[in-house]
């Protein structure tokens, strides 16, 4: 059994059972992937896959339990490399950071600018997506961080660090109605027609249910995954904006007008998630600690120390979060 093995089953399960997604992935070709798949299944004396004919249909339940081991080894085998090499050369290395635009846009790059700065030689990835896959990045290990709001529950085997809280913000053009009331109720902005995110995306959840709790039900013309796109269609006159707070810019949006609304939905947190088990080098406490100053390398590793998720989210229950926007 060899550990490239390992790694080509493993990529093979992720790519959709496509062999030739998972030979591009990993620079090989797809016959020699093949063939080794086939002589692993020999040596082992169970089959991983189903074929029908030369085509791979599914995964049998030894398959299934091997192709999760083999995931676990490849993760230790990295874990090594990573021990390694913080011992033979801290300054150089990768990380791949799987997030939101909302995230990339709005927040990281002073954080990426700082990191880079710091870290000439590291090689650093951003992956933009929906926070489903963004999680899914994480915990397959196609990132090292996934950074988000939304979805990053779903998968057990990520380990979640909450990172600061943010609220949202009710956007609209210059001479607007509500900008003429004193204390802005959520009635009064169901009474518009809204543009806000895509479900799914940035908090989009809280927002749902705050109206939802009051019996109301307001009628959502546009959605977007982009803050920037909802702005447009804001000042198109489509309907009333709600945004993440941190994407509006006094400067830049100066002919919108935003209004306070961290009183009409609960707050959202945002955090930053990476797979149970990874061993992180030095440069990727720093990262953490630069996008969140309070995640400091002693509290992050006692995170890491946690039996589970519910021990993690204890060990912050008392935090107060730093507020963004």
């Amino acid at each position: 059994m060899k550990l490239q093995q390992l790694r080509y089953i493993w990529e093979v399960s992720r790519q959709g059972l496509s062999v030739s997604a998972a030979a591009h992935r990993l620079h090989t070709s797809q016959s020699g992937m093949s063939k080794q798949i086939l002589a692993l299944e020999e040596e082992l004396g169970v089959k991983i896959f189903v074929r029908n004919g030369k085509h791979l249909v599914g995964m049998t339940e030894a398959g299934q339990a091997i192709v999760e081991k083999a995931g676990q080894v490849l993760l230790q085998a990295e874990n090594i490399r990573r021990t390694a090499a913080e011992f033979a050369d801290e300054s150089s290395g990768s990380l791949a950071i799987a997030t939101t635009h909302t995230q990339s846009r709005y927040v990281l790059p002073p954080v990426i600018s700082a990191f880079i700065e710091k870290y000439p030689g590291i090689s650093l990835q951003l992956h933009q997506g929906t926070p489903y896959q963004i999680a899914e990045m994480a915990a397959k290990g196609s990132a090292d961080f996934a950074i988000a709001t939304e979805a990053m529950n779903k998968f057990s085997d990520l380990l979640m660090i909450p990172c600061y809280r943010w609220n949202r913000a009710v956007l609209v053009p210059r001479g607007h109605p509500l900008t003429g009331l004193g204390r802005l109720t959520l009635a009064d902005v169901a009474a518009y027609p809204l543009v806000t995110y895509v479900v799914g995306f940035t908090g989009r959840s809280r927002l749902d249910d705050a109206f939802a709790v009051q019996g109301l039900s307001p009628r959502v013309v546009f959605t977007a995954a982009d803050a920037d796109v909802i702005k447009t269609y804001v000042r198109l006159g489509m309907g009333v904006g709600i945004i993440a707070n941190m994407a509006y810019d006094a400067d830049k949006d100066s002919d919108l007008i935003a209004l306070d609304a961290s009183g009409l939905f609960d707050y959202s947190v945002t955090g930053i998630g990476f797979r149970r088990g990874t061993v992180l080098r030095a440069y990727m406490f720093d990262f953490i600690q630069m996008f969140a100053t309070h995640l400091t390398r002693p509290l992050v590793e006692r995170a890491i120390q946690s039996k589970n998720q519910a021990d993690v989210d204890a060990l912050f229950a008392d935090t107060a979060l730093p507020e963004l926007g």
